[in-house]
């Protein structure tokens, strides 16, 4: 007897929905261990993204500046901070702008993320933190999802950029 569906199909899809761990409304049963903040970094159109060390989490893989938001912290100054400690970018509160937190859920965990964004005059003097990143470049959003991009990054680059 054949199943009223196309399996594969429906398994293919299934694979997919359970890869998807951003999530823009708060999922049911949301218990956040931490918070994080990322921020895209623009300047003419491109944005900046860093080679992670590969023995880092996700290492050898590209992302945004970005870390977690410490005790006593609000996203926004923990956002500068790390931007400043992994690029060597020092800006200032106004100029970066809050775009939304999303709701990430790993398996083991689940976390919010502050997305941020600042436009840059000029590409500024890059000074990567050579105990978190290897490297760094500046790409347009469209074909950032061509790298190997730390999970769900492809996701945040185009749900900013509409893409």
């Amino acid at each position: 007897m054949n199943p009223p569906f196309d399996v594969p199909f429906v398994l293919a899809w299934f694979i997919i929905w359970c890869k998807i761990m951003l999530h823009e409304e708060e999922p049911r049963g949301f218990n956040p261990k931490f918070e994080a903040a990322g921020c895209l970094v623009e300047n003419d159109g491109r944005i900046l993204l860093l080679l992670r060390r590969d023995d880092k989490p996700e290492g050898s893989t590209w992302g945004l500046p970005s870390g977690t938001v410490e005790s006593g912290e609000t996203p926004v100054s923990a956002m500068l901070r790390e931007l400043e400690e992994e690029t060597g970018i020092r800006i200032q509160g106004p100029s970066m702008s809050y775009y939304r937190k999303v709701f990430v859920r790993y398996p083991e965990y689940d976390f919010l993320y502050h997305i941020f964004h600042v436009k840059l005059e000029g590409k500024g003097n890059v000074r990567i933190n050579p105990d978190e990143h290897v490297g760094f470049k500046w790409v347009d959003p469209a074909e950032a999802s061509g790298l190997p991009l730390i999970q769900d990054l492809d996701s945040c680059i185009r749900m900013f950029f509409s893409i």
